[in-house]
């Protein structure tokens, strides 16, 4: 299924309501590291205490944390494209009001609307660029993270650049800016079916009931205590200007968006979810107490809120990964409730620590956020049994990880099977009856696996089609077959976000019932997403135990090695 492929569209590829959208999701990841650049400027200009300042973070997220609890009733009554052009226009109005606001009362009670609309957003961007994306979900997700890490990258550098002509400057810069994305999404992006299902404004804090969704929330909480306590207050003791500032934090957001999108899907797949945060965890923990103890060495605190990006950016990722495998409810739901308790923590951060900053010294709020990101790890460990069932479940439990369901009739035991491993795309199909001509030739019967992906970027979960079509997908390729007189049954392999996992989840099941060879065909994905989330065909080509085909319906099928593996690699490069 993940074969490289030369002609393949590349991520880049897409409608305008893919770009416009994305366009949007730059300007909104830039909020997240816009303020810290004019943090010290806000203080002086508004003779305000770095308390009162760091209150801008803690109104934007407590409100962001408050409406994720709603946002999935209010898109599921109201519809993704209405819901993203409402939340794309209170960021317009709050911005410009708090770029002409004359106090710092104002300015946070703006952020405070701000986050309302960054809630609406965030919460239905992802969804919108998937179901408007053409030719597969996967460059989609790729130009999703792409906006993600330019946000989060450029936002401190264009926070300095215009914070270094005015402290208002980043303010009307974000409204101007998403004044053009709401334009562009209102032009381009098609109005987009309603869920056949409301989602009830109660489920995100029923959800919490669950003890895997909770434990890996509280876990998340005291990780967002920790990450904003830094972006509130590590700008004090470097004590640059507003665009030294914007370097210092773009640097951070370049390893931010890097790690989290090329390196954690990597660490996590060769070393386990849980293995990885712990280390990454105890890595925040130091980073933090070397701030802490580096406080009055500006040196000190540069270098060490720089290497952090890195840290941030895997356990920004993974976390949410823990997240929906353990979460036993839909992964919208599980996105709410989740996205609820790490913005309530990073909230709350920025406000106590401004409390112990006065009452004590700058040192403390680090030591506190050093001590948070270690005791992450034990409540982590308290659900260590929940995510490694997660990972490793094929049971006949909830499905969280890459677990395979039943389509059509079972597999005749004793004869070995060609299995051949499908998507979701338009070349499915030849695929498939490709795949069957090898079955045929054989003298075997027929399975067809259809990968059904969750995509999973920061706190966004969405599912990339329905159980339903899923299933449809399948029907449709076993009646065809049928019709053929060819003997076949199917198979539904879900997988949330790593498509090395469901490689490995598919050798494992070839493994079990003893298939002759498994096929695939060349991947729509395109080699920058096989990179960033893993290649299926890499990992079932080195994990399976029976021959891997790659199929086409005008050439001989080719066993695939480590080696023609690579050789594909070089001829689509």
């Amino acid at each position: 299924m993940s074969a490289p492929h030369g002609k393949t569209a590349g991520p880049f590829r897409q409608p305008k309501a893919v770009w416009a959208v994305a366009f949007a999701c730059v300007i909104s990841f830039m909020g997240i590291g816009l303020v810290d650049p004019i943090l010290p400027a806000l203080a002086e200009s508004l003779h305000a205490s770095p308390s009162q300042v760091s209150l801008l973070f803690s109104s934007y997220l407590i409100v962001t944390a408050v409406a994720m609890l709603v946002v999935g009733w209010f898109s599921s009554r109201f519809g993704a494209k209405r819901t993203l052009v409402i939340g794309l226009a209170v960021i317009v109005v709050f911005a410009a009001l708090a770029g002409s606001s004359g106090s710092i009362n104002g300015i946070v009670g703006f952020r405070a609307g701000w986050g309302l609309g960054n809630a609406l957003f965030i919460a239905t961007s992802l969804a919108v660029i998937v179901a408007s994306a053409s030719g597969g979900f996967g460059g989609a997700i790729i130009l999703y993270e792409t906006a993600l890490g330019l946000g989060i990258a450029v936002g401190p550098l264009l926070g300095g650049e215009l914070g270094a002509i005015s402290w208002r400057g980043p303010f009307f810069g974000v409204a101007v800016l998403m004044s053009i994305a709401l334009v562009a999404t209102l032009a381009f992006v098609p109005s987009l079916p309603r869920p056949a299902r409301r989602t009830s404004p109660l489920a995100p804090l029923k959800a919490l009931r669950h003890r895997g969704l909770l434990t890996m929330g509280i876990m998340a909480l005291l990780y967002n205590w920790g990450f904003f306590t830094m972006l509130g207050y590590a700008p004090y003791p470097m004590k640059l200007s507003a665009h030294e500032l914007g370097l210092v934090f773009t640097g951070w957001g370049l390893l931010v968006a890097a790690f989290s999108v090329f390196f954690a899907p990597r660490l996590q797949a060769r070393f386990g979810t849980a293995p990885v945060l712990y280390v990454n965890l105890a890595g925040l923990g130091v980073v933090m107490a070397v701030i802490a103890a580096g406080v009055q060495t500006p040196a000190v605190v540069i270098v060490a809120v720089i290497l952090s990006g890195a840290f941030i950016g895997i356990n920004n990722t993974l976390t949410t990964q823990a997240v929906m495998l353990v979460s036993p409810v839909e992964r919208p739901v599980a996105s709410s409730a989740y996205g609820f308790l790490r913005f309530i923590g990073g909230g709350l951060a920025p406000y106590i620590a401004g409390k112990l900053a006065d009452a004590t010294d700058l040192s403390v709020p680090f030591y506190l956020g050093a001590a948070t990101f270690v005791l992450a790890i034990p409540v982590l460990a308290s659900g260590h049994g929940l995510l490694r069932r997660a990972e490793t479940d094929t049971g006949d439990s909830e499905p969280m990880t890459p677990s395979l369901t039943p389509v059509g009739r079972p597999v005749t035991p004793g004869t070995p099977p060609v299995i051949v491993a499908v998507g979701a795309h338009d070349r499915a199909a030849a695929i498939v009856d490709a795949a069957a001509r090898l079955a045929r030739d054989t003298g075997s019967p027929l399975e067809v696996v259809h990968v059904q992906q969750t995509a999973v970027v920061e706190e966004q979960a969405v599912e990339t089609e329905t159980t339903e079509h899923a299933r449809a997908a399948v029907t449709a390729h076993l009646d065809r077959l049928a019709g053929r007189g060819i003997a076949a049954t199917g198979q539904i392999l879900t997988s949330v976000g790593d498509h090395a996992a469901a490689g490995r989840a598919l050798a494992r099941h070839a493994a079990q019932v003893g298939a002759r060879a498994i096929a695939v065909g060349r991947s729509p994905r395109g080699p920058l997403a096989q990179f960033a989330d893993g290649s299926l065909t890499t990992a079932l080509t080195h994990s399976a135990s029976c021959t891997v085909v790659l199929v086409d319906a005008d050439h001989t099928p080719r066993p695939l090695t480590p080696d023609t593996l690579a050789e594909l690699r070089g001829t689509a490069a």
